[in-house]
């Protein structure tokens, strides 16, 4: 996946410099959150995890740009490190991979359900109850056999990763964001670069978007208002719907047992002060042991 978005990202920056796509080199970069496989990433020091060795990389000068999942990326990021932007935005949806049923409500009771998200697992957890959770990592293509192997009776997958590999066909159903609200900045590539490097700022600058930066801008607020990280379930989508940014937040306790939501609109300049406001909000209205801080 981490090769798909960084060969997108080149054959954009190829495009808007007018330069062969092979004069940008791609270097790849395994990262800590790569090689953990057998436990959740809130055990071994969060999102964090998939950045550590890109950013370094950065600060050293052995690169000089990174494309990264922007649900991946921390809420604060390390000194010497600026967020470019963000590429065009895919679907922001979950897939359902399943060979039981096409919905989460289908599945034989008891089911097993594979995930590393504990978003995924409080919503899932949140219409069933019933279910078995077990730990699901490894790559798409790992995590797809194992569903349609039958080694869980389903998992969910971002519908953007799929579609980005040709394998949007494998998902068993689409699911409705208004069940399950993605995780913030999923279905966006984000793009970073040192700080005081203006060459490749401006270069990335040519290509990314300004809807998808307006939104994942208020969604990476309400994540760090609430400092979200790998240890509580939280979910944001905000939208530009005629002219207005609409930002819905969600906090949930980790076994589904209660979900806690704010809705806040207002002018996609105030992109920023939108995701604060949603997340303050939602902090003052939380029961006091809901929210893991970091830390």
């Amino acid at each position: 996946m981490a090769l798909t978005q960084a060969n997108e990202a080149r054959r954009l920056l190829s495009h808007a410099l007018g330069w062969p796509a092979e004069q940008i080199e791609l270097k790849v970069i395994r990262t800590s959150g790569d090689a953990i496989q057998d436990r959740p990433l809130a055990e071994a020091g969060g999102k964090g995890l998939f950045t550590k060795e890109i950013d370094a990389a950065l600060i050293a000068g052995e690169i000089d740009a990174a494309a990264h999942s922007a649900k991946d990326l921390p809420a604060l990021l390390p000194q010497g490190v600026a967020l470019a932007g963000f590429l065009p935005r895919e679907d922001v949806r979950d897939a359902l991979i399943s060979t039981f049923a096409d919905t989460i409500e289908g599945l034989p009771k008891g089911a097993t359900f594979g995930a590393a998200s504990l978003r995924r697992q409080a919503q899932a957890l949140r219409l069933r109850p019933d279910l078995k959770l077990r730990l699901l990592r490894g790559n798409v293509e790992t995590r797809l056999r194992k569903a349609e192997a039958g080694d869980v009776s389903a998992t969910l997958l971002a519908l953007a990763g799929l579609k980005r590999l040709g394998l949007a066909h494998r998902a068993r159903a689409v699911l409705s964001v208004e069940t399950f609200l993605p995780a913030a900045g999923q279905g966006a590539i984000a793009l970073t670069a040192r700080s005081a490097d203006t060459r490749a700022l401006n270069a990335l600058s040519r290509i990314v978007d300004e809807e998808t930066i307006v939104a994942v801008t208020a969604e990476r607020a309400f994540l760090a208002e609430l400092e979200g990280s790998c240890r509580t379930p939280i979910a944001a989508l905000a939208r530009l719907e005629t002219g207005r940014l609409k930002l819905r937040g969600q906090v949930l306790r980790p076994d589904g047992s209660d979900s806690f939501e704010a809705v806040i609109e207002g002018a996609p300049v105030d992109a920023l002060r939108i995701g604060r406001e949603a997340g303050r909000d939602l902090a003052r209205r939380l029961p006091a042991n809901v929210l893991t801080r970091t830390g």
